[in-house]
C-alpha cells in the first residue's frame, strides 16, 4: 500500500504539468490543484512515522527510501511552490510556465526520495532543465546568459558526480548510496564534488550569488527555497553510512557557513545578501543531519518569504533604502523572516536553531556560535531598515504577495509548536544575547564602514577552475577512507 500511494504522489506532478498543456486556460488551477492534494503525502510521512523502502531495480540498486528526513524535505518543497505559484497567480503566464514549475516540483520530490546515485542524478538533471527553462522564462539577453551559465556549470558538475557514480558501480555492482563505503576514495570526491555544486555549498557554490540575484523574484525563491537543497541532500544520507565522509561533510560545513556570512555582511544588495545568506544557511543543514528535515524547512519558508518581499521593495540597494525607507507591513514580513533565520524566538527558525547547535559535535560549537552571531549582523541590514510613510497602494505589491508571503508565514509559526522543549529560559537569553550582539556591531560599526568584496571566484571563467581544485581538496580529504 505504501509503495502505491508513492508512485502515485511521485507521478502526480508531472501528470499535472501535461494536464496544463493540454487544457492552458486552467494551467493555474490545474498546478495548485496538484499541489494541494500532493501536500497530504509530506503530513501522512511525518504525522503517522512511516520508513519504508521501495526497490525499483533490485540488480542495480535503484531505490526509493522515504521516512522522516524525507517528509520534512518533501513538505518544504509543496509548501514553497504553493507560496511561488500564488504569488504568480495574479500575473499573466503562459502554461508553459506552470508545467516546468510542476516537472521542477516533481523532480525535486524525486531527489528527496532516491537512495540512489543514478536515480538521483536523473532527477537532479531534469531539475537543472526545468530551473534553466523557467529562468529564461522573460527571454531577455540576461536571463538567457545567466539561464546558460547555471546549466553549464551545473552539467559540468554532474558530469563528475556521473563519473564517480560508475566507479562505485564497478567497485559495487550496484548503485545504492551503501556502496560508497566499498568504493574508492576518487569515487567520493566526484560524487561529492557534483553535491558542492549543485547544492551551491562552499566555493564550488559560487554560481549561487549572481544567479539568485539575477532571475526574477519568484524563481529566486524557489531556488533558495528549495532547489538547492535537492543537491544537498545526499549528503544527509551519506553522512549516516560513513563517519568518514561524516567528518568531512562537517567540516564542509563550517567552511561554507562562514564563507557566506562573511559575504553577506558586506553585501549592499538585497537579493545577493539572501544568496549568500543562503550559502551560509546550507552550511547549517548539512551540519547536523539529525536535525537537517526540520532546519530545512524552517530556513525554507524564512529564506522564500524574504525573496518575494524584497522582490517588492522600490530599491535592492540597501544604502538607497536605508535613505527612503519602506512601507511598514513589507518591513515587518522582512523582520519576520530575517527573526526566523536569525533563530529569535516564536518563529520556527528558534527551535531549529536550538536543536541544531544541541545536536552537533562538541568542536563544531564554537565555530557555529559564532557564524550564528555573523547572521545577526547580516540580516541586521534588513531589520533595521527605516519605515516611510507610504500606503499599499502606493507601493508596487504584486496582487498575490500578501496571500503567498501569508502561507509560507503561517508555515513558519505553526511549526514552530514541533519542538516546544526548546522554549528554556537558557535557550531564550541565549537567542536575544546573541541577537543583541550582532545587532550593534552592525549599527555602530559595520553600517558606517563600505566595503565591497571582490567577486572574481564568482566569473564564469573562474567557476570550473574552483571545480578542478576542489576535487583535489577532496580527494585528499578523503584519501584515508579507500
Amino acid at each position: 500500500m505504501n509503495n502505491t500511494i508513492t508512485l502515485i504522489w511521485l507521478a502526480l506532478p508531472f501528470v499535472a504539468g501535461f494536464l496544463v498543456y493540454l487544457l492552458p486556460k486552467y494551467s493555474s488551477y490545474l498546478s495548485l490543484g496538484g499541489l494541494l492534494i500532493s501536500i497530504s503525502y509530506p503530513v501522512w510521512i511525518l504525522t503517522s512515522e512511516v520508513d519504508f523502502t521501495l526497490r525499483l531495480l533490485d540488480n542495480f540498486g535503484v531505490t526509493l527510501y522515504v521516512d522522516q528526513l524525507s517528509g520534512y524535505f518533501i513538505l518544504t518543497n509543496c509548501l514553497v511552490t504553493i507560496g511561488v505559484l500564488i504569488y504568480c497567480l495574479s500575473e499573466e503566464r503562459k502554461a508553459f510556465f506552470y508545467t516546468q514549475l510542476m516537472i521542477l516540483y516533481g523532480s525535486v520530490n524525486a531527489c528527496f526520495i532516491g537512495y540512489d546515485f543514478i536515480s538521483f542524478y536523473v532527477a537532479i538533471e531534469v531539475i537543472s532543465i526545468a530551473a534553466f527553462l523557467l529562468m529564461v522564462y522573460p527571454r531577455s539577453d540576461k536571463s538567457i546568459w545567466i539561464g546558460l551559465r547555471y546549466l553549464f556549470v551545473s552539467n559540468t558538475a554532474m558530469l563528475f558526480y556521473l563519473i564517480g557514480a560508475i566507479l562505485i558501480y564497478k567497485a559495487n555492482n550496484s548503485f545504492s548510496f551503501d556502496g560508497l563505503i566499498n568504493s574508492p576514495p576518487e569515487a567520493i570526491a566526484l560524487i561529492l564534488l557534483g553535491l558542492l555544486v549543485k547544492g551551491g555549498v562552499f566555493v564550488s557554490g559560487l554560481w549561487l550569488p549572481l544567479t539568485h540575484a539575477s532571475v526574477e523574484t519568484p524563481l529566486s525563491g524557489l531556488l533558495s527555497g528549495i532547489v538547492v537543497k535537492a543537491g544537498i541532500f545526499p549528503f544527509l544520507r551519506l553522512a549516516s553510512i560513513s563517519d568518514e565522509v561524516d567528518f568531512v561533510i562537517r567540516i564542509v560545513a563550517i567552511a561554507t557557513a562562514y564563507l557566506g556570512v562573511i559575504q553577506a555582511i558586506f553585501e549592499n544588495d538585497t537579493k545577493r545578501l539572501l544568496a549568500l545568506s543562503t550559502v551560509s544557511q546550507l552550511g547549517f543543514i548539512i551540519a547536523s543531519p539529525m536535525i537537517a528535515g526540520f532546519y530545512a524547512l524552517t530556513h525554507g519558508l524564512a529564506k522564500c518569504t524574504l525573496f518575494l518581499t524584497v522582490g517588492n521593495l522600490p530599491s535592492r540597494d540597501i544604502k538607497q533604502l536605508n535613505q527612503e525607507g519602506v512601507n511598514f507591513y513589507l518591513w515587518f514580513v522582512l523582520f519576520l523572516g530575517s527573526s526566523s533565520i536569525i533563530g529569535i524566538p516564536l518563529l520556527a527558525g528558534f527551535s531549529a536553531k536550538v536543536m541544531v547547535m544541541k545536536n552537533i559535535l562538541s568542536w563544531q560549537n564554537i565555530p557555529f556560535n559564532l557564524a550564528v552571531i555573523g547572521t545577526a549582523i547580516a540580516l541586521s541590514k534588513l531589520i533595521f531598515l527605516p519605515t516611510a510613510n507610504t500606503s499599499i497602494s502606493e507601493t508596487a505589491v504584486k496582487r498575490g504577495y500578501w496571500l503567498g508571503v501569508s502561507i509560507l508565514m503561517g508555515g513558519l509559526i505553526a511549526t514552530n509548536l514541533i519542538y516546544p522543549q526548546t522554549y528554556t529560559v537558557v535557550n531564550i537569553s541565549k537567542a536575544l544575547i546573541t541577537f543583541a550582539i550582532g545587532a550593534l556591531i552592525y549599527l555602530f560599526i559595520l553600517k558606517k564602514i563600505t566595503l565591497k568584496l571582490p567577486r572574481t571566484l564568482e566569473k564564469f571563467d573562474n567557476l570550473i577552475g574552483i571545480m578542478s581544485l576542489t576535487v583535489i581538496g577532496l580527494f585528499w580529504m578523503v584519501l584515508p577512507i579507500g
